[in-house]
């Protein structure tokens, strides 16, 4: 069977190719927060774009998976943060399904980190505050909470005042129920750490590549 074009394009592509960080599984936090801290704090040390963004899972009412990019906005014992419409897809499938999956992928550091766990909305003065915080553009635009509608008008001459808080703007923290951390190596022994909520504590395992 001969291969086709892009197969032998994705043939060509370098896939951790190094030089890439070690990371002992022994000498790591007690919590999976602490230790993705310590892991973003790396991966803007080591200057990669954006290492705040990540992929955001959900399901819908068809029980068919859904997932796109968003900011972290805060971390703490609560979870991962990020803000977002109720009204928009992604918050109409986190009411119907509140267990969510978070992504980040750091390529130049080889590293990916992997959240399991239930999306809980923090309420409206941690919606304001976010949404406050926010440029006039990026308040202007979630006014509208029309996010993922069919555009019937110019975006232009669609802006809503944004001196009110939106109804639907809201701010969720993932609360973990495990968390993954990947490190990739060159010869693929890779590192994975699997951290598993027990009780009120965490127990961290290694895992096979």
């Amino acid at each position: 069977m001969t291969a086709s074009p892009t197969r032998l394009l994705l043939r060509k592509l370098p896939s951790l190719a190094g030089p890439l960080p070690d990371f002992d599984p022994v000498a790591i936090a007690e919590v999976p927060q602490d230790q993705f801290v310590i892991w973003l704090r790396e991966a803007i040390a080591a200057g990669i774009t954006e290492p705040h963004a990540m992929t955001l899972g959900t399901v819908d009412a068809q029980g068919r998976p859904d997932a796109r990019v968003l900011i972290l906005k805060d971390l703490d014992e609560r979870g991962w943060h990020y803000a977002t419409s109720r009204k928009s897809p992604k918050g109409q499938q986190i009411a119907g399904t509140s267990e969510v999956a978070l992504t980040f992928y750091w390529p130049l550091l080889g590293r990916q980190v992997r959240v399991r766990g239930t999306a809980v909305d923090l309420g409206r003065e941690a919606a304001a505050a976010d949404f406050w915080a926010r440029s006039a553009e990026a308040r202007s635009g979630a006014a509208l909470e029309r996010q993922s509608q069919i555009m019937d008008a110019d975006l232009e001459q669609s802006a809503a005042d944004p001196s009110e808080v939106p109804g639907g703007w809201s701010v969720f923290a993932v609360r973990p129920d495990s968390v993954e951390f990947w490190q990739g190596c060159t010869d693929r022994q890779h590192v994975r750490l699997l951290y598993n909520r027990i009780d009120r504590g965490w127990k961290a395992t290694r895992l096979w590549p």
